[in-house]
């Protein structure tokens, strides 16, 4: 049987884990009762004996307060209502209750003289009031939330609905050229679109069906406390000296290229052209916006009902770990002391309370009847989605994958030696073709490694990386996936190793067998493009949309897993190296004529290199300029010159190579590559890791650890360090052949691999705590609809 200090640590919300009962603690606490527990006789002439604990667990009188909203109030109860009054806003008397908590007669005499009884219950009384207030702060903030949403929703169905109408009416009326209800311009906000109503033709019948149009939508939405600028009610308001004037916008994040360049269009349109003083016309209300705003408030949705979810899961485990301590103290002191402690409990707010429960039922209905057609199974999809059973099927394959691996690279090592491929006769041709596509694969599949890793360091740790990706949990990838998807890859890759070899040592032409890694390579490019839902299509699928996102920079809004992604591309470079070494050797007809020059010393291949390898700092330098763009934050130019430094260190690095010989070069290299790896090892350690703290609890790392032996995070900063420094390799000319070249180039490639792999831990770790410190556990979802206050 499962010891409930272990369910409650699998099951508690990791962001709130701050915020649950402290369970072992207060485990400890009983326990130092069962040691401290010793009988004694009370010294009269009855010599009877007394309870073991005392007379007393509490103090003559032992209260806490909360703020309660709770009405009734009975003599005979623990639980007592106290009226406070106070003076409200404005000036209007308002009675508050205070809800205090006082122990029973009976209870308060049974222990006396037993101080670690006393304060256990006053352990006990301060996780109370703990589970209580943060219960009543977020409930209060998902209440407050899904007030807003419901007037987000209702003026998206009335704007809908108007617009519906509209259309109809138009259709059926327009003769000539069509007139719409708004004139469209720029809106008077960059990244938001400002509309309000624009009457045009004012002194033609046409004009005056124009404004009743208007004002048609404008009533509609004033009813839910939406005021447009120029509107008639808001017109007297202001020439009467009333409420200034208020336009509503519909906030759609750009979020993608055309969105972002209509965004800062309309930014220079207005600071170049428009004078936002004057009354022009403004942009009209179009059916794509109503579309987003419907997906925006669909999200939101999701989310308040997951959060309500979280609630109600922190309810119900927090009750339970009252029960569970309470009995284990009733077991040591052998009595039911406990019983009214516990029914105090069960009239504290966060068990109550059944306003989680009825919101989670409100929004339920509205989700199923405006988002799914009153389809509660296809609703039921969104708001609880499940998540895929593992499957002992992939621990099998991973297992047989791994040990066909291992066989066939044997068999490979075996077959090498004995045909003499590395020697100094057919070493250049083999390493040169065959070298740079199954390298590719090798890197790749260990990245795949490292990511599985990661995922089962993560999981064990409870470091929540589906919420801090944004992954589906019904689609995102598990460590066995990984770990299933990197052993498949090598075990095709080595087995097209085996047959290349055995060919060519059966005298089949090298023009021939060269074709193999290229037909490896097509095969693997076409099952990352297939259309048909085999071999995870969500998270390839995905995964493409992240490269588009990324190659796309700035015009996409970085999300974390955007710059995470782009920050492994950073570790790839060799892994796009020998990308464009394989498509210049297949495309360039060296496949034919089996020469090699074409791809080694040719003028555009030389400058492609360039491109390559500065290609990944370009694009997280461009996602660090679109995220100072969105939020106005410094630090993300600071990290902007990082990637720019080591953009010129990585340029610098290659044309040394080109000019060995060069004493300016060789000086150029080592100053830039110097700045460049101080500016990521202080980037590392300090921002993304957070260590370095002078005034943490921890020696020189964060006050926060997850992982309990802290020597792990030091011997990580120095494994860090060192890897950093590989690039010393680059300037140092050791006097190798080919093939060992190469092969010191892959071991210092799949270093690099696996020192991002280490990094990805500590980063997805501190993102996490960032997260626990302010309980953060649901995404905030921006909505389309707000209020503006305007001067024109």
């Amino acid at each position: 049987m499962v010891k409930f200090s272990k369910e409650l640590e699998a099951q508690l919300i990791p962001e709130w884990k701050d915020a649950f009962v402290n369970y072992w603690q207060l485990k400890k606490q009983v326990k130092k009762i069962k040691l401290s527990k010793k009988p004694h006789h009370v010294h009269d002439g009855n010599s009877s004996l007394i309870h073991d604990f005392g007379r007393s667990i509490f103090d003559s009188i032992r209260s806490f307060t909360m703020t309660s909203h709770m009405k009734f109030h009975k003599s005979h109860e623990v639980s007592q209502v106290k009226s406070i009054i106070k003076e409200g806003e404005n000036g209007v008397e308002q009675e508050e209750q205070e809800e205090i908590y006082e122990t029973e007669n009976e209870l308060v005499q049974l222990f006396s003289e037993e101080d670690e009884v006393r304060l256990f219950f006053e352990m006990l009384d301060e996780e109370l009031k703990k589970v209580n207030e943060f219960y009543k702060t977020k409930e209060s903030e998902f209440l407050d939330r899904g007030d807003i949403l419901n007037k987000q929703l209702q003026i998206l169905l009335d704007l809908k609905q108007v617009l519906s109408d509209r259309s109809r009416k138009t259709l059926g009326s327009r003769s000539g050229s069509g007139s719409g209800f708004f004139s469209r311009s720029h809106s008077s906000s960059g990244r938001n679109s400002n509309f309000s109503e624009t009457p045009s033709d004012c002194g033609s019948p046409r004009g005056t069906e124009t404004i009743s149009q208007t004002e048609e939508v404008i009533a509609a939405l004033e009813k839910n406390g939406i005021n447009f600028v120029n509107s008639a009610s808001t017109r007297a308001k202001t020439k009467k000296g009333g409420k200034p004037k208020v336009a509503m916008r519909i906030d759609i994040p750009a979020t993608t290229p055309t969105r972002t360049i209509a965004a800062v269009t309309s930014m220079l349109w207005e600071d170049l052209v428009n004078n936002p003083k004057k009354d022009g016309p403004r942009e009209y209300i179009n059916k794509k916006k109503i579309q987003c705003a419907e997906k925006m408030i669909r999200g939101a949705f999701v989310e308040l009902y997951r959060g309500l979810g979280l609630l109600k899961t922190y309810s119900s485990l927090n009750m339970v770990a009252f029960v569970k301590i309470l009995k284990k103290f009733d077991k040591v002191a052998k009595q039911q002391s406990s019983a009214n402690y516990l029914k105090q409990v069960k009239r504290s707010h966060f068990i109550s309370s059944d306003k989680v429960v009825r919101l989670m039922d409100e929004v339920e209905s509205l989700f199923t009847q405006h988002f799914a057609n009153s389809d509660r199974k296809k609703a039921m999809k969104f708001l609880r989605p499940q998540q895929n059973k593992e499957s002992h099927m992939v621990t099998f394959f991973v297992g047989l994958f791994t040990g066909c691996f291992v066989t066939l690279f044997s068999v490979y090592a075996i077959l090498a030696h004995l045909s003499g491929m590395f020697s100094t006769r057919t070493e250049a041709a083999y390493v040169e073709t065959v070298y740079p596509v199954f390298s590719m694969f090798a890197l790749l599949s260990l990245h795949l490694f490292m990511y599985g890793c990661n995922l089962f360091l993560w999981k064990g740790t409870r470091i929540n990386y589906n919420f801090i990706f944004e992954f589906q949990p019904k689609t995102a990838l598990k460590y066995r996936d990984a770990f299933l998807i990197g052993t498949c890859l090598m075990t095709s890759v080595v087995g097209a190793l085996v047959v290349h070899l055995i060919l060519l040592s059966n005298g089949f032409s090298p023009s021939q067998v060269d074709a193999i890694p290229g037909i490896l390579l097509l095969i693997f490019l076409a099952l990352l493009i297939c259309p048909l839902n085999v071999f995870y299509r969500p998270t390839r699928f995905y995964f493409l949309k992240v490269i588009r996102n990324i190659v796309c920079s700035p015009f996409y809004k970085v999300l974390m897993v955007d710059f995470f992604m782009a920050d492994q591309l950073t570790s790839q470079i060799p892994l796009m190296r020998h990308l464009e070494s394989s498509a210049c050797y297949f495309l360039a007809g060296s496949l034919a004529t089996h020469e090699l020059p074409t791809c080694k010393s040719g003028r555009m291949y030389t400058e492609l290199a360039y491109v390559i390898s500065f290609a990944p700092y370009y694009w997280r330098a461009m996602q660090c300029a679109r995220r100072w763009f969105d939020e106005s934050d410094i630090n993300h130019l600071a990290n902007l010159g990082k990637y720019v430094s080591a953009m010129v260190a990585a340029g610098a690095r290659l044309t040394y190579a080109r000019e060995p010989e060069s004493q300016l070069w060789f000086s150029i290299v080592l100053v830039t590559s110097v700045i460049a790896t101080v500016y990521q090892l202080y980037w590392d350690f300090v921002k993304d890791w957070g260590f370095f703290n002078l005034k943490s609890k921890n020696f020189l790392l964060r006050d926060e650890l997850i992982l309990k032996n802290k020597s792990i995070y030091y011997a990580s900063i120095a494994l860090n360090l060192v890897l950093r420094v590989a690039w010393v390799e680059t300037v140092m000319h050791f006097n190798v052949r080919l093939f060992e070249s190469r092969l010191l180039d892959f071991f210092l490639a799949s270093l690099e691999v696996i020192r991002r792999g280490h990094w990805n831990f500590y980063r997805l770790e501190n993102e996490h705590l960032n997260n626990v410190g302010k309980f953060r556990a649901v995404k905030a979802v921006p909505l389309p609809f707000r209020e503006t206050d305007s001067d024109g």
